[in-house]
């Protein structure tokens, strides 16, 4: 995260939310010499990345992972002094496993090929396809690669269909396509935007031959992102209020030039049950579903089109070690993704015990389904993968749900997605679904709360927002 340290001293920024977009355009402008409050209604910071403690463990309210690609929620993590406490792949191995079948990989080669060719060894030898559907698979790799990401056409079809135009069977669309596709897009390529997911391919996959090593947290996400987060927003001189919720942000007449003084009101005040907020500048970094009843009316355009979609996660303590694998993705199974946490939970090395997590993007199917219900279905579908899990005995499982985890990004998504300036002068917003380019990530959370203080720092210096700043302000 870039500081521009003076180019906004004085000015006074309230921040509603303290997600991840919050607390990255907190300290922004709080490095540019802004004078910055923070109002969280929660407890706690960190958003929808969140911790809960069970019977003495920590568990998370779901799996967050991150790509070497992300280099915002990168920087965001050095600002915060949170880069050592998350693990990052030295090279891109994702086991991926079947009931009954030989584990494969989609992996890069240790050789220090070119793309797509340090892809071309795990995809050739990808038992869970036949040797046809693998021969195929060069015509969409090939084809992504020649894609414009900014094209505005790419948004008006699914990643499906596209795939299918050109020689995808179903089969190779779901043991393949969508490993990638559904955990990073939050919906299965017959439904996801091209858009979106031509970024994703192309940003972590093809572009680069290292962007998509995977990363994710060592620690619980309450210590990486809450903890970390409100001792960086206080170094920097944030005045955090966690457990304040904001009822209404409301606007006045600007001052003349000349007749504010300090400790004036400013053009804007934000509200909350307790007292009055004055403000020069107000970024909003709420969920999409919940930031219009804050913000002034015709602030924002109807965001109801972006939808929600749900993620839900089984955790599951086993009673003795069953795999040595760090993550893995799974094929016809009910089972889209497990992680080790073990470590992060708490569980001490000397018991033997472990904590597998499976994490269920696009989780309609599961969302409503009873906790005893999805410990049950997941702790027998692990003994499909992990032979070793068959002996297991279930020490304890717990079921986090987000119901509105992301937005659901679907063809047409892209119009409704606001850039941070709004259509009322000196408000901004930030969070996952404004328009950054990336699918709903942590990446795409840090970037959308720097390009809001870079908005707000830009009207407050100059009343001027940079044109790149101004995309979809009007959706």
């Amino acid at each position: 995260m870039t500081r521009v340290a003076g180019a906004a001293s004085g000015a006074r920024v309230v921040v509603v939310g303290g997600g991840l977009a919050g607390m990255a355009a907190a300290l922004g402008a709080a490095d540019a010499g802004a004078h910055v409050t923070l109002v969280e209604k929660r407890q706690r910071l960190g958003g929808l990345t969140w911790s809960f403690k069970r019977k003495d463990l920590v568990f998370d309210n779901g799996q967050h992972v991150f790509l070497r690609c992300c280099t915002a929620y990168r920087a965001f993590l050095d600002r915060i002094g949170a880069a050592d406490k998350v693990h990052l792949q030295q090279r891109l191995d994702v086991p991926v496993l079947a009931p009954g079948r030989r584990t494969a990989h989609i992996a890069r080669t240790a050789a220090p090929l070119p793309s797509p060719l340090h892809l071309g060894a795990s995809l050739l030898s990808f038992g869970h396809l036949s040797l046809a559907a693998r021969a195929r698979l060069l015509e969409p790799v090939l084809a992504l690669r020649k894609l414009t990401l900014e094209d505005p056409a790419l948004d008006d079809v699914s990643f499906g269909e596209w795939l299918a135009s050109r020689g995808q069977s179903a089969r190779a669309i779901e043991r393949l396509w969508d490993l990638v596709v559904l955990p990073t897009v939050n919906a299965r390529s017959a439904e996801a935007s091209l858009a979106l997911a031509a970024k994703v391919f192309r940003t972590g996959l093809l572009d680069t031959v290292d962007g998509a090593d995977i990363g994710w947290a060592a620690v619980p996400l309450g210590e990486l992102h809450g903890d970390h987060g409100m001792r960086a927003l206080e170094a920097a001189g944030v005045e955090v209020a966690v457990g304040e919720a904001v009822h209404t942000v409301e606007t006045f007449e600007p001052f003349e030039s000349g007749d504010a003084g300090p400790g004036d009101a400013g053009p804007l005040a934000v509200h909350t049950r307790g007292r009055r907020l004055d403000a020069d500048a107000v970024v909003v970094a709420l969920p999409h579903d919940a930031a219009p009843g804050v913000l002034p009316p015709g602030t924002l355009g109807d965001l109801s089109g972006l939808g929600r979609s749900p993620i839900v996660n089984v955790h599951l303590v086993l009673d003795r070690t069953v795999t040595d694998l760090p993550l893995a993705a799974a094929v016809t199974s009910p089972v889209q993704y497990v992680f080790d946490h073990t470590e992060a939970s708490g569980i001490p090395s000397s018991s033997g015990r472990q904590c597998l997590v499976v994490s269920l993007s696009d989780a309609t199917a599961w969302v409503g389904a009873r906790p005893d219900d999805l410990v049950r279905t997941f702790h027998a579908a692990l003994g499909e993968l992990f032979p070793m899990a068959r002996g297991a005995a279930l020490v304890d499982g717990v079921v986090s749900r987000e119901h509105a985890a992301t937005f659901r990004g679907v063809p047409g998504t892209a119009p409704l997605r606001p850039g941070p300036v709004t259509r009322t002068p000196g408000v901004f917003v930030a969070g996952a679904w404004c328009a950054t380019g990336w699918p709903a990530t942590m990446e795409g959370a840090v970037r959308s709360g720097m390009d809001a203080t870079a908005a707000a720092l830009a009207s407050l210096g100059s009343g001027e927002v940079p044109a790149r700043h101004l995309a979809g302000a009007s959706a």
